[in-house]
Parts: C-alpha cells; sequence; structure tokens
C-alpha cells in the first residue's frame, strides 16, 4: 500500500512557505508531515504537488494507495478511520477531503475536487494546518506527539554529568552531546537527535527539539516549544519558534513565535517583534487575498520562507512575511511583507536578480557535501521567481 501525501487550497494559504514544498513536507513537531505519516504506518511516501514542484517530489503510484491529505497530521484517531478506508471510499472532515483509498488505474487520475461517491465522515478534532502562523502555534502539541513517537520503548544515551537535567521526559540520541548546560523537562520534552550539539552555557526549557546535525551555541536562551530542524546552528534568544533546516541564526538576538524555511541567515543582533504596542490582534499578509488577514493572535512574529536572508541588527515588525529569496538589510523596520526575491530594506527594494540569487544559492550548497543544488532545485527557484513577479510589482512602485 502506497503512501501518496497531497496538496489542497492549503498550498496556496500557507504561502511562501509551500512556493518551494509540498505542503506535507512542512515541519512542525519534530518531524514532517510527511516523515510521521511513514512512521506511523511503517511504509514509504511520496507526493501528489503542483506539476513544477513533481521533478523533486515525484509520485510513486502502486497497485494499492492511499492519498492523504498533507495539511493534516496523523493520531490514532485518523489512523483507525483511514484503515476502515474500503477501496474508493473516501474520509472527510467538514466537508473537506483528508484521505481516499485507490486503485492504480484511479490513482493516476486522482483530483482532489473529484465527487468520489462514498464518504466516510471524521468526527474527531485533527490537527491540521491551513495557515502559516498555526505552525508555531500547534507546536507544542505536536512536539509531544512526536517525541513520544520516536522515544517509545527506548532508553535515552547518557549524556555529560556537567548538565542538570530537571524533569523525566529528556531523550538524546546515542551521538548527541552537550556540555555545561541545564533541560527542564517540566513544561514539555527535550529531545536531541543525531550528532545534535549543546554547547556550554545554554538554558533550554521544553517543549524542544534539536534535529540531526545542528548545533546550538554557547549561551542561548530557548523556551518551548521550539523546533531546530536537521543541519542548523542557533544563538541567542528563541522562544516557540520552528526552523526546519538547513538554516542559521547564530548570534544574539531575539526570535520569537516565528517560522524559518530552510537556506535562510538571520544577521547578528537581528531582532523580531511578537506583540504589537498597542497590544492590538496581529495581521499577516495572505497571498490569496493580496491583503493583511486578521490571525486571532497577540503573538506572531517572523514567517521567513526558503532561501530568505537578512543581514546585522535587520529589525522585524510584528507580523512580517517575508517571501523566497528575499534579501533584507540596512536600518528602520522593513514593510510587513516583504515579496519573493526582493532585494534591500526600509529604505526600498528592487528585485534581487535571479542570476545572483542562484549564485549565491549555489556557494550555500556547496557548504554542504551531501547536497547538490542541482538543475531540478535552480528550475523550481526559476519558476517561482516569475510566479511572484507580480507580488514584486505592486509592491515596489
Amino acid at each position: 500500500m502506497a503512501i501518496i501525501l497531497f496538496d489542497d487550497n492549503a498550498s496556496q494559504t500557507l504561502l511562501p512557505l509551500t512556493y518551494t514544498r509540498p505542503v506535507a513536507n512542512l515541519r512542525i513537531g519534530i518531524l514532517t508531515i510527511a516523515e510521521k505519516w511513514a512512521k506511523y504506518l511503517n511504509t514509504g511516501y511520496s507526493y501528489h504537488t503542483r506539476d513544477y514542484l513533481q521533478a523533486k517530489f515525484p509520485i510513486e503510484i502502486s497497485e494499492e494507495n492511499i492519498f492523504i491529505n498533507g495539511s493534516f497530521c496523523p493520531d490514532e484517531y485518523l489512523l483507525e478511520s483511514i484503515d476502515k478506508l474500503q477501496n474508493g471510499e473516501a474520509l472527510k472532515y467538514n466537508g473537506l477531503l483528508v484521505a481516499v483509498k485507490l486503485n492504480s488505474t484511479d490513482a493516476k487520475s486522482f483530483n482532489v475536487d473529484q465527487d468520489f461517491g462514498r464518504t466516510v465522515d471524521h468526527t474527531h478534532t485533527p490537527v491540521s494546518i491551513t495557515h502559516p502562523e498555526e505552525i508555531f502555534r500547534k507546536n507544542d502539541i505536536e512536539l509531544r506527539k512526536d517525541f513520544q513517537l520516536l522515544t517509545k520503548g527506548r532508553t535515552s544515551a547518557t549524556i555529560s554529568t556537567t548538565n542538570t537535567i530537571i524533569g523525566e521526559d529528556f531523550f538524546a540520541e546515542d551521538s548527541a552531546t552537550a556540555e555545561c548546560s541545564t533541560f527542564n523537562t517540566k513544561n514539555g520534552p527535550i529531545y536531541l537527535g543525531n550528532n545534535a550539539d549543546v554547547w556550554e552555557g545554554t538554558h533550554i526549557r521544553g517543549a524542544f527539539a534539536l534535529c540531526d546535525n545542528s548545533q546550538v551555541k554557547m549561551g542561548a536562551k530557548i523556551y518551548g516549544a521550539t523546533t531546530i530542524g536537521p543541519f542548523s546552528r542557533v544563538g541567542g534568544e528563541i522562544n516557540n519558534s520552528i526552523i526546519w533546516g538547513y538554516s542559521s541564526k547564530g548570534h544574539e538576538g531575539y526570535l520569537g513565535n516565528s517560522v524559518m524555511g530552510e537556506w535562510c541567515n538571520i544577521g547578528a543582533d537581528s531582532n523580531n517583534s511578537n506583540l504589537k504596542n498597542n497590544y492590538a490582534e496581529v495581521k499577516l499578509w495572505d497571498y490569496t487575498t493580496e491583503h493583511f488577514r486578521k490571525t486571532g493572535l497577540q503573538f506572531c512574529g517572523l514567517i521567513m520562507a526558503d532561501h530568505a536572508k537578512c543581514g546585522i541588527n535587520t529589525m522585524f515588525n510584528t507580523g512580517t512575511v517575508v517571501g523566497v529569496s528575499a534579501n533584507v538589510f540596512g536600518a528602520g523596520y522593513p514593510h510587513n511583507f516583504i515579496p519573493d526575491f526582493s532585494w534591500g530594506g526600509a529604505s526600498g527594494f528592487e528585485v534581487y536578480s535571479l542570476n545572483k540569487m542562484l549564485e549565491t544559492t549555489q556557494k550555500v550548497f556547496d557548504r554542504r557535501e551531501h547536497r547538490s543544488f542541482d538543475q531540478v532545485e535552480q528550475d523550481i527557484l526559476a519558476y517561482v521567481f516569475e510566479l511572484t513577479a507580480d507580488y514584486r510589482n505592486a509592491r515596489m512602485k
């Protein structure tokens, strides 16, 4: 039985985070949504996504297939409901397609909007994400679930006695290291992945995950619920934020109630605001309406898409959205929406040319021996550059 994670309208409402990936490739908790489903169902997975992403995220159809909505995180109730589905039968929640079982012939013509005839309603409330702020808002729930999923029946490796561990829900993989740091699990579990390294003088409160091959630098202060994805390096102060991987926030400065994509870099002493001076509800830029959308949140910080970067001492307003491959620098507060492939800051922006961006990205990839900036990666960014031209043109007039 093949698992195929499909995109629905969430691929649009989660922009700019989903310009460069399927929805199920988003990280929330410790794992990506796709990795969660694969772990629970003990099998591989593929994606049914937009055409320009399919070369990097190909679909693999077998004789029997389960199409699962990539915006839904698995739980025991969803797993039970999906397991009971018959071939050709669809599972829905509040009218939204969650899953459907299809043979190979029907799978080849799958469309999220088609009528499957036989449907079953799911009655339990699942965890799903449809807007960027829901990733940090629901990260605590998924961190706890993933912690249990990854550690059940296992024993944590022993870390250096120079550390102080408060509480019981601490787990370190065998190759994880830490020295002279405190880990407080009273408010949530703490997980250290393979080759994860916590440097001296760090203070961490759960829930927290430091994924494979990532580091926390000396003297960092991290509050839950926070996830640092693989091959990342962080320092300074971080609160309730998710960094997906291959990104750096290595210096002093505050990151709170935020989401950072892959291949991002935050310059030294950069900060984001996560609370307005008047304590008003935060609004975020919405690509689907081309207006700012009410979030219902008082605390909401920075949403930064893949390949975006900012220079030293950058100041981000409450509820700022930074698009794919934007490069932000200079004094003052830039606008709350910084379009994809923008270059500049508070004094104004110009287009970050595709060729210059690709040159820089090649250098960034070269620092990772196991990752290649191949033609597939370049084609995706070139497509996104064209796809986002109207947003840039409208904001730079």
